[in-house]
């Protein structure tokens, strides 16, 4: 096992918000990629703290943030699940990428992006929305679980959601408590017990919040959300995505539709037969098997570009 290390730090956007951050570095300099991880809805980063290191162990320095509105980035109750509009958690992801593009140039390594639950639907809708001059220096997108249709159990009333959007424009910060179900974040029933036990799991949105999110969502799911094959690092869009089958928190069948509708040269649709919704999170020798998924992947991407000299 290689020795690895582990940065914290605080990201300022540019209207002066500052998120909470951390790294996991690898011993290997330079490392063979960088990778921005997004967290999902009422989650931080140091929930990843089993998988970070995996994927540092081989050569893969890790980045992320407690988004807007979650982890420690919330200093005091009244911002939390604060996220703002969709407009601005994109605009967020562009600021935190940009200072790791920042760092991935000067190593002459790859970077990618990749995110969890509402967080793989952020990195899609950023595939396809995210301004061009960021996405063509993404050598690859990975989603693991994403929030393309909240699972049919667990999917609100439709009156419920209506009155919400409504309220919501009249009181966009208005706070809504939306609880998870934790026995059915993963096969070991310790990840859920962490989860609910954990303070920084607050489960508290604002109106506009969930509304954005659950908006997200119903773009991809609808047809609405196309992803460019020319888009990504090189004039190429490279697609990864992994679901499990009994996840039942977002919707498997969605993400298969989803899926099946991109016109990607490179693209892969990882099925966790009998996985519940945390991959990452799994017990024991599951949660190695998803980290070396992952970092396979990453790695037989990470050479250079055809036509292209080795930056290392």
């Amino acid at each position: 096992m290689s020795k690895i290390t582990t940065q914290e730090g605080w990201h300022r956007f540019p209207d002066g918000f500052e998120a909470y951050t951390k790294a996991w570095i690898p011993q290997q300099s330079p490392p063979i990629a960088h990778y921005v991880f997004i967290h999902g809805y009422s989650d931080h980063i140091n929930s990843y703290g089993g998988c970070a290191p995996l994927l540092a162990e081989n050569g893969i320095k890790v980045h992320s943030m407690d988004q807007r509105g979650w982890g420690r980035s919330v200093k005091t109750p009244a911002v939390r699940g604060r996220t703002g509009p969709t407009k601005q958690v994109l605009d967020d992801m562009s600021s935190f990428i940009s200072s790791v593009l920042e760092e991935s140039s000067k190593d002459g390594v790859p970077l990618f992006l990749m995110g969890h639950s509402m967080g793989g639907g952020q990195v899609l809708q950023y595939a396809a929305k995210g301004p061009p001059e960021i996405l063509s220096r993404i050598r690859g997108f990975l989603a693991e679980a994403p929030l393309i249709q909240v699972h049919p159990d667990t999917k609100p009333w439709k009156l419920t959601e209506f009155a919400g959007r409504w309220a919501g424009k009249l009181m966009p910060h208005a706070h809504m408590v939306n609880k998870l179900d934790h026995t059915k974040l993963a096969r070991d029933p310790n990840v859920g017990l962490q989860f609910k036990q954990d303070p920084l799991n607050h489960e508290t949105g604002t109106l506009e919040g969930l509304a954005g999110m659950l908006d997200r969502a119903n773009e991809l799911d609808s047809g609405k959300i196309v992803l460019k094959d020319s888009a990504g690092e090189g004039g190429k869009l490279r697609l990864w995505i992994a679901h499990g089958d009994a996840d039942g928190v977002c919707d498997f069948e969605a993400t298969k539709r989803f899926f099946e509708r991109q016109k990607l040269a490179d693209k892969e649709f990882r099925i966790y037969e009998g996985w519940y919704h945390v991959l990452h999170a799994e017990a024991g020798v599951d949660e190695r098997k998803f980290a070396e998924d992952v970092v396979e992947w990453v790695k037989a991407r990470s050479g250079p570009l055809e036509g292209t000299k080795s930056r290392l």
